[in-house]
């Protein structure tokens, strides 16, 4: 898929554990997926929360040295990809503040749809902001609560928030996990060792060992507390508008959201892919890396080879804005490249999870053709995405989503592809066995909860 979309961040917790700072790099390392741009971490011991945060992938922001720095039996951490704020170091998470019941570190995954209003309300009550960040909100509302626990200041402040969180909150000796009365963004419950886990997927838990235990329910609080089993309250009814985005695209495979398999759900939209826009052809490509589960499904259904025709180069990182067209095109030959022998004179199907903009997948599909390939068809396995999200995803503006201004038919010529097709949002909600009335689909449908 091009990224034009990317996930908002990554969260964790880690409560009773005596490496609980080494779990939390961990963690972020199996999550690095959902935010490349910071990376942090902070630890509690009881008397002082320790916070080391930088820019750039997680193994670049810690080592050894560093982690041995970050005591106690706690920790929450996160990485970053910025939907709110810019790439300062300042935006970086968590965001940490001494207060007046002591210190407090938060990580956050979503983003707030009233995060102007509530900021512009608390600077004209004298607050002085240091990011750009919607997350810092949280710190002035809790700081500024007249409840005389955290706990209590942890509910008013969030009852004053609108919008898509999963958040992890942290004090000397405590630890909260929150998440939003739609559960918008995931947020899993796990038990490691004699200690508990909370993590945006679950594929954290399988790196370090983890035991899943549920998934924290829309609207819920957890409390973390030395010698106690975590203590649950519900703020808010459920309602549950899951992102969608999460198994089209987002989560890592291996990973179970929303009580489902990733893997599954995404070869179950190939299956149905296959079934509601067939076309004859000689083998099945995926986009690498997202484009593999539903291609292997669109050929089980279809009876048309899958084959990995197009390999990633997993080693090109971000690269300088690209002035010519000649050096666009260059880097995408510098990320995929084509199997020419496998290719040549053959009629192939691309799987690909979404199209953006749609400058990528005229690319590619240039690539194919120049490769050899007789005829290329464009499978998508997600309805087109006609509307930016604000729930806590990176979408361009409507004008710069190409399936907001052109027609299937448009959109095909100007991708060059012989045929394109999308899934429907009906058989998206069959391939995730769920209806809408369960998911937030507004990126394809223009029907925001908020």
């Amino acid at each position: 898929m091009e990224r034009a979309l990317n996930e908002e961040c990554a969260v964790v917790g880690i409560f009773n554990h005596k490496e609980a700072s080494r779990l939390s790099y961990f963690s972020l390392h199996a999550m690095q997926h959902r935010g490349q741009e910071a990376a942090g971490i902070s630890s509690g011991d009881g008397v002082k929360i320790h916070t080391i945060k930088d820019r750039g992938l997680v193994s670049r922001v810690f080592d050894e040295g560093k982690l041995s720095k970050l005591e106690g039996h706690m920790s929450i951490g996160h990485t970053r990809y910025s939907t709110a704020g810019n790439d300062s170091i300042l935006d970086a998470q968590p965001v940490h503040a001494n207060y007046d019941l002591g210190q407090l570190s938060i990580v956050h995954n979503g983003n707030f749809t009233n995060a102007a209003e509530v900021r512009n309300a608390l600077i004209k009550d004298g607050a002085i902001f240091q990011t750009f960040m919607d997350t810092e909100n949280l710190i002035h509302l809790i700081a500024r609560s007249d409840k005389l626990k955290l706990k209590d200041r942890i509910i008013d402040a969030v009852g004053k928030v609108e919008g898509a969180y999963s958040l992890v909150f942290q004090s000397r000796s405590k630890m909260f996990a929150v998440r939003d009365p739609y559960g918008f963004r995931p947020l899993s419950l796990g038990r490691v060792g004699d200690g508990y886990v909370v993590a945006s997927e679950t594929c954290a838990f399988d790196l370090i060992g983890a035991t899943f235990m549920r998934d924290v329910l829309p609207g819920e609080l957890l409390i973390f507390e030395k010698d106690k089993a975590p203590q649950s309250i519900m703020l808010h009814a459920e309602q549950p508008k899951h992102c969608i985005f999460e198994h089209v695209y987002f989560a890592r495979p291996d990973s179970d959201v929303f009580g489902q398999n990733v893997y599954q759900m995404r070869k179950n939209m190939g299956i149905e892919l296959a079934k509601a826009q067939p076309v004859e052809a000689d083998m099945v490509l995926p986009v690498p890396d997202g484009g593999i589960p539903s291609a292997i499904g669109y050929s089980q259904a279809s009876g048309i080879p899958f084959e990995m025709g197009i390999m990633r180069n997993h080693y090109i990182g971000r690269t300088f804005i690209e002035p010519t067209q000649e050096m666009r095109d260059l880097k995408v030959k510098m990320k995929l490249s084509p199997i020419k022998s496998l290719i040549e004179g053959k009629r192939v199907i691309v799987i690909d999870d979404s199209i953006v903009r749609g400058t990528t997948s005229r690319r590619i599909i240039r690539l194919l053709k120049n490769a050899g390939a007789a005829e290329v068809h464009m499978r998508i396995s997600s309805p087109p995405t006609t509307d930016p999200c604000y729930y806590g995803v990176d979408t361009p503006d409507k004008e710069n989503l190409i399936a907001a201004n052109m027609s299937v038919e448009d959109i095909c010529n100007f991708i060059e592809a012989d045929s394109l097709a999308y899934l429907d949002n009906d058989a998206l909600m069959r391939s995730v066995n769920s209806t809408e009335d369960t998911y937030c689909t507004a990126c394809f449908t223009g029907n925001y909860i908020l």
